[in-house]
């Protein structure tokens, strides 16, 4: 009886430990798609501007481009912590796995490329990609669809 008990008990806590790290790993995806949307994201922004794709002007896209690259320099500047990196790091502390002891770019560099970057040129290379996005914006900037620019409504007709 007493065996039965503590498998019950034991079950609960891999399964929570489970959903923490599933938690954490879908936080990570996140960041993931975050950091594609500001890199990726200009990328095609310019190669938009180049082969005139339309949806590179959408507004929407544009001014939400900004403000991520935005918030990554402010991040940068201030020290602050990216809250994608604090949840991650509370999911996996939950579930008994250990955090990032950098910030999630400094981690992920580091693991992929085998050495450290310091803080500064991190602050230097997001500032500097925060004025491509700026100056792009500026250049090619955003506007609403062809659409809706060439096909006024015509109220003279409504009687």
């Amino acid at each position: 009886m007493f065996r039965s008990r503590r498998r019950h008990d034991q079950a609960p806590k891999d399964r929570d430990e489970r959903m923490y790290t599933l938690a954490a790993d879908l936080t990570l995806g996140l960041h993931v798609a975050y950091v594609i949307f500001v890199i990726g994201g200009q990328v095609l922004i310019l190669a938009g501007w180049s082969l005139d794709w339309e949806w590179t002007r959408n507004p929407m896209i544009r001014w939400l481009h900004l403000a991520a690259i935005g918030l990554v320099v402010w991040e940068a500047w201030t020290g602050a912590n990216c809250p994608l990196t604090l949840l991650e790091n509370h999911w996996r502390r939950l579930a008994g796995l250990s955090d990032y002891p950098d910030s999630f770019i400094a981690h992920w560099t580091h693991r992929f490329l085998y050495y450290s970057i310091p803080e500064w040129l991190f602050i230097l290379a997001y500032s500097l990609f925060a004025l491509l996005v700026v100056i792009t914006l500026i250049a090619y900037p955003p506007r609403k669809p062809d659409r809706f620019l060439h096909h006024p409504i015509d109220h003279t007709s409504r009687r």
